[in-house]
């Protein structure tokens, strides 16, 4: 009797044991199919904005990637003021060597590679550091970081006295261009709509025609000026930009799908309603909608560097790698060295700077077309047909430079040389930035662009190398000559984007990581349907 009265209490207690397990299973997929719901609401609402409904909808989201792409200047500023130190005459006097007319003061062969590779060695290391950094403090307390040591070091090389303290002080500033350069264009991609994110990752490459004229008009305005000032000064204009940045990114939000990644759900909400209009955005959905790829995507591991060579990861790596190593195969080395380009071209001093003040602006311009252009015409097609363009005429240069040396041949090779620099700024650059911002998968990003970069520079430093003694008219003085070489490393790009390159235009997160993980071909892309209901 008493074992009945003892065995009815336990089978109750199990019962509601039981009973407790269902409803928490029950309420577990509730709450799972309402986030999911709450998903699809949100990215429905950002398939269907069109371009001016979503700078409506998050105005503050395209403020705050602008900001974040002005931290772009800096690196551009340096490696082209380093390109236009080469040609100045003052610099070239007080560190080159002077040979008799009509070559003058040149600047070593060794040393102007050496002086060009420094910030990209430093920025190679940064951007190694770029991506576990972020990952652990996240976009705004990075790049602040970035900033804060970066108007440290411009004081070492505002008095640097050699070229060997030269080399030295760009491989510190580069530290930070690595964090900038590895967070921007992945901050910018995260915290606007899909229909934003190609003018949000283009602005980077507005800045960066932003820089080179501003350096431009510094070094035309000082080109003249016998006395160190001539380069001392544009050196001391980099302290323009940290700290006001610095005071901005710091009043910046940070990016929601790094909350959401952390399981900060409620700042990631904060986020989304600082980052648009509260009347136009439902936070709560778009939180939802960032759970719903974070999830697919989720790893009992934290994001590390193997991860990026492993499955479908692979492949999404090799896309941003190859876009961004394919910048210094395309023509792009000429437009940073446009100036001394020109003079080696048989341009006197003064046009040289002017024509190189002149590719700066032009290149301003014809980035704010290709806003329009990606947009709507999407990414695969620009990138494709911009880089065969280029490859044309960087033959066409080539066979400029044979035909003589007439003032002819010279203005052709100077003006078929600024068409290349402004036409990579139109259709390749632009769309790069669109595709390296949009190819990775959320959880990694940060690691996946600061690969991505780091190809970037371990490609550029050979190729500076390379330009440089190209171009140096005590060593290979080839002049436009060079043309057949970038003509050529040009057309293997072009083949090889052809094949490996989607289209991601108009596509969620969600559907680009489906359709990766479905390993759809690269030219499929644009006629493959997503369902809304799929998470694999």
């Amino acid at each position: 009797m008493a074992h009945d009265l003892e065995s009815k209490p336990q089978a109750a207690m199990e019962n509601e044991e039981k009973e407790a397990r269902s409803n928490s299973v029950f309420a577990e997929k509730a709450e799972m199919a309402d986030f999911k719901a709450d998903a699809i609401l949100a990215e429905n609402a950002e398939h269907n904005m069109g371009v001016i409904d979503a700078i409506k909808a998050y105005p503050m989201a395209s403020f705050w990637a602008f900001v974040m792409s002005c931290t772009i200047i800096m690196e551009s500023y340096d490696v082209f003021l380093m390109g236009n130190f080469l040609a100045l005459t003052r610099f070239k006097r007080d560190f080159g060597v002077c040979y008799d007319l009509p070559i003058g003061c040149v600047i070593e062969t060794k040393w102007q590679s050496a002086l060009q590779v420094s910030g990209q060695l430093g920025a190679l290391i940064g951007v190694f550091l770029a991506g576990p950094l972020t990952s652990r403090i996240g976009y705004r307390w990075a790049t602040l970081t970035g900033l804060m040591l970066l108007n440290v070091f411009i004081f070492s090389f505002y008095f640097a006295n050699s070229l060997a303290v030269m080399f030295v002080a760009q491989l510190l500033e580069g530290l930070p261009w690595g964090i900038f350069i590895a967070n921007a264009p992945a901050y910018c991609s995260e915290i606007v709509p899909i229909q934003l994110r190609a003018p949000a990752t283009q602005m980077l490459q507005m800045f960066w025609a932003i820089g080179s004229i501003i350096v431009g008009a510094v070094t035309y305005s000082y080109n003249k000026v016998d006395h160190p000032d001539a380069y001392r000064i544009p050196i001391a204009l980099q302290w323009m930009f940290p700290t006001p940045l610095a005071i901005l990114v710091f009043c910046a939000p940070e990016s929601p799908w790094w909350l959401v990644r952390k399981g900060r759900l409620e700042a990631a909400a904060h986020s989304v309603e600082r980052l648009g209009r509260r009347s136009q955005v439902k936070s709560a959905e778009t939180v939802a909608m960032m759970r719903r790829v974070i999830d697919m995507e989720a790893s009992i591991k934290p994001p590390g560097h193997l991860e990026l060579f492993k499955g479908t990861d692979l492949r999404r790596t090799l896309i941003v790698c190859g876009v961004y190593l394919a910048q210094n195969l395309t023509g792009n080395l000429i437009a940073n060295q446009a100036v001394y380009f020109f003079q080696q071209a048989g341009i006197n001093d003064d046009t040289a700077f002017a024509l190189g003040l002149i590719t700066s602006a032009l290149q301003w311009i014809f980035v704010m077309l290709s806003w329009v252009l990606t947009t709507y015409y999407g990414r695969r097609a620009i990138y494709l047909w911009g880089s065969a363009a280029n490859t044309i005429l960087l033959i066409a240069l080539g066979v400029a430079a044979s035909v003589g040396t007439s003032n002819a041949a010279s203005l052709a090779q100077a003006s078929l040389g600024l068409i290349v620099s402004v036409l990579f700024t139109l259709g390749p650059a632009p769309a790069s930035w669109v595709i390296i911002g949009e190819t990775s998968a959320i959880r990694l990003r940060p690691l996946t662009t600061g690969m991505g970069r780091a190809t970037y520079y371990i490609v550029e430093i050979p190729c500076i190398f390379l330009a440089s003694y190209m171009l140096n008219p005590k060593s290979g003085n080839l002049g436009g000559k060079c043309g057949y070489v970038w003509g050529a490393t040009g057309l293997l790009c072009l083949i090889t984007a052809y094949f490996q390159l989607p289209e991601m235009k108009n596509r969620s997160y969600r559907e680009i990581d489906i359709m990766f993980k479905r390993r759809i071909p690269a030219r499929k892309w644009k006629k493959t349907e997503i369902d809304v209901n799929d998470d694999e």
